[in-house]
């Protein structure tokens, strides 16, 4: 139920007013510190990350399987364009993904701007290629939009926190979210950092969320499964079943 996040290894800090943590995110997370993570992870149980697709991850991700033996699951975030649909999405592909997404701002602007066959596209390419495929938003209307055009995605990828950061009132999309019987993988939970693990984690588990996607350091992961296996240990009151 907790995926390892990629974007502090891509150096994307949404750090707010802060002008130097992406670069040092970039110094921190050298290839030797996200096989690390990775492998961290992987050794305490998690068994999928959500990574960028692009070269410098491809090639993070090669290193990892040959030299330490990784068998972490890619779920890559891609980013289709207009006028080309599906170059990017081809190199998941190639390189192992097991299933991807276009990048939530991507699923936003293909909604916004009226692309939805586009979107519809993108996602039966994926399937077509024998990629598990999902849409990434921050708005809610694009779920929506998904489900009323009928682009089927296999999961929806989407934010909630109670920062209110890049997300809609957390009962809102709980409300919808209800009614969906496809898994949602949630994301931003922690309100970039503004919102404490185990409240963050705990009110997606309860507003419906099948899985969260958390950004970790190394030194943080091990305690971030702890928390996760806690609370589902006690159990989470749920008005959505568990979707797998």
């Amino acid at each position: 139920r907790l995926l390892c996040g990629g974007n502090l290894f891509s150096g994307f800090a949404h750090s707010r007013d802060l002008v130097y943590v992406s670069g040092w995110l970039k110094n921190y997370f050298t290839p030797e510190k996200i096989m690390d993570t990775l492998q961290v992870a992987e050794e305490n149980g998690i068994n999928a990350a959500v990574l960028r697709c692009d070269e410098q991850i491809g090639s993070v991700l090669k290193r990892y399987r040959k030299e330490r033996g990784g068998k972490i699951q890619w779920i890559a975030q891609t980013y289709p364009k207009l006028d080309n649909l599906y170059e990017n999405v081809q190199y998941a592909i190639d390189n192992g993904a097991v299933a991807a997404f276009p990048q939530g701002g991507i699923g936003d602007t293909f909604v916004k701007d009226r692309h939805i066959d586009e979107l519809g596209k993108v996602i039966e390419f994926m399937k077509k290629n024998g990629l598990v495929a999902g849409i990434g938003s921050h708005l809610l209307v694009v779920p929506m939009a998904a489900e009323k055009h009928g682009l089927n995605p296999d999961f929806f990828f989407k934010t909630i926190n109670t920062a209110g950061y890049e997300t809609q009132p957390p009962d809102e999309i709980a409300s919808f979210f209800r009614e969906i019987e496809k898994p949602w993988i949630a994301f931003k939970v922690l309100g970039a950092g503004a919102v404490m693990p185990q409240d963050g984690f705990k009110m997606a588990f309860k507003m419906g969320a099948d899985f969260i996607n958390v950004g970790m350091f190394d030194f943080q992961v091990k305690e971030d499964i702890l928390a996760v296996r806690d609370m589902l240990d006690e159990g989470i009151e749920r008005q959505r079943p568990w979707r797998s």
